[in-house]
C-alpha cells in the first residue's frame, strides 16, 4: 500500500507509505492469481496489490475493491479508470465487515483470494484533514469513513468525555503504551479545564505527561496514544474479527486468504483466528512461521519494518 520515508518516526505505528505495496512479492506468490479468477482488496486504499492482481486475472477476472473511506474510492475511479471500463475492477465505499453483504449484492461468486492489508495510507496522514497525523494541526475526528455522513463517535468525543480508567484501557490494550496511566490522568484532568479540539492540543498533553527522556526519543511520544485512539474510533480490532469470519464464508474452497498486520494486537487477532479455524478444519494455515518483510524490502521501505503476513487456504 503506500509511503512517505520522513514520516516513518513521527507518524503512527503502522503507516505504509509512496505507493509502494509492502510484501507485494510474497502475496502474489501465495495468492497466486489467475486469468478469469475473482479476488476481493478489502483495504484497496492506494491500489498497489490491487493493481498486480488484476493484470494477472485479466481479462475475465475481477477483483472487488473495498474501501471505507469514500476519497480513496474516488480517486482509484480516476487512476483504474481503464479496468472498471474492461470490468475487471468493481469499487465499493463500505467497510469490509460487511463482506457477506457486499457479495451478496454484487452477486459475484467462487472467489479465489481474499486480501486484508491492515495498514492506513498516507491519504489520511497527509490530506485527509481528520486528525490522525499529530504532525499537523488538524480537528481530532480519526474516522476513515466520511465524518460528515458519520453519527460515529470521534477522537476528540473520547478524550473529552471518557472516563480515566477507559482511557488507560485503550492506551494499554490499543497502543501498548508503558506510560498508560500517566497519559490517560493528564488527558482526563486537562479535558476538565478546557476541550482538547486538534492534534496538537493532544500532542503537547502527551508530551507533558511522559518522562523527559521518554519525549526525547526518535519516535514522537504521542505515536501509540494516537494509534489507540485511532483503533479505537474506528473499532479497528472488532472489524478484523467480523471481516475475517465473513471472509471464511464467502471463499472458495482452495481459495486463499492472505493478511498483512503492523501492530501485534491485530497480528495477535489474526494468528488465534487462523488457528481456531485450522482446528475447526476450514482452513489451513499456509505459512506456519508468520512472514516478514526482506532486508531489502526494509531498506526501501522503512515502514514496512512491523509488517507480517499469515495465510490460509479454505477446505
Amino acid at each position: 500500500m503506500r509511503q512517505v520515508i520522513f514520516h516513518v518516526t513521527c507518524c503512527m505505528l503502522h503507516v505504509t507509505m509512496l505507493h509502494k505495496p509492502v510484501l507485494l512479492k510474497e502475496v502474489i506468490e501465495i495468492l497466486n492469481p489467475q486469468s478469469g479468477e475473482n479476488f476481493i482488496d478489502t483495504t484497496i486504499g492506494d491500489g498497489g496489490h490491487a493493481q498486480e492482481i488484476i493484470e494477472k486475472i485479466k481479462p475475465n477476472g475481477k477483483l472487488i475493491g473495498i474501501d471505507w473511506d469514500r476519497e480513496q474510492i474516488s480517486k482509484l475511479k480516476i487512476k483504474f479508470s481503464e479496468y472498471l471500463k474492461s470490468d475487471n475492477l468493481i469499487l465499493i465505499n463500505d467497510n469490509y465487515k460487511n463482506l457477506e453483504n457486499i457479495i451478496k449484492q454484487y452477486n459475484i461468486h467462487k472467489i479465489s483470494g481474499i486480501l486484508f492489508d491492515l495498514g492506513f495510507s498516507r491519504y489520511h496522514i497527509e490530506d485527509s484533514g481528520k486528525g490522525f497525523s499529530f504532525q499537523k494541526n488538524e480537528p481530532l475526528i480519526m474516522r476513515y469513513e466520511n465524518s460528515e455522513e458519520s453519527n460515529g463517535m470521534t477522537a476528540a468525543e473520547i478524550v473529552n468525555t471518557w472516563p480515566e480508567e477507559k482511557l488507560e484501557k485503550i492506551l494499554k490494550e490499543y497502543g501498548e503504551e508503558k506510560f498508560f496511566r500517566q497519559i490517560a490522568k493528564k488527558i482526563y484532568e486537562e479535558s476538565k479545564k478546557n476541550p482538547i479540539k486538534t492534534t496538537f492540543d493532544l500532542a503537547g498533553i502527551i508530551r507533558n505527561a511522559v518522562p523527559f527522556w521518554y519525549a526525547k526519543r526518535k519516535i514522537n511520544p504521542a505515536t501509540k496514544t494516537f494509534q489507540a485512539l485511532r483503533i479505537a474510533v474506528n473499532d479497528e480490532f472488532e472489524n478484523i474479527r467480523t471481516g475475517l469470519s465473513a471472509a471464511v464464508k464467502i471463499i472458495a474452497n482452495g481459495g486463499k486468504i492472505a493478511v498483512i498486520t503492523f501492530h501485534s494486537g491485530e497480528d495477535r487477532i489474526v494468528k488465534n483466528f487462523l488457528k481456531e479455524k485450522q482446528t475447526e478444519k476450514i482452513l489451513k494455515i499456509i505459512n506456519k512461521k508468520v512472514i516478514k518483510p526482506s532486508y531489502t524490502e526494509i531498506r526501501e521501505n522503512l515502514s514496512a519494518r512491523s509488517a507480517k503476513l499469515r495465510t490460509a487456504v479454505r477446505i
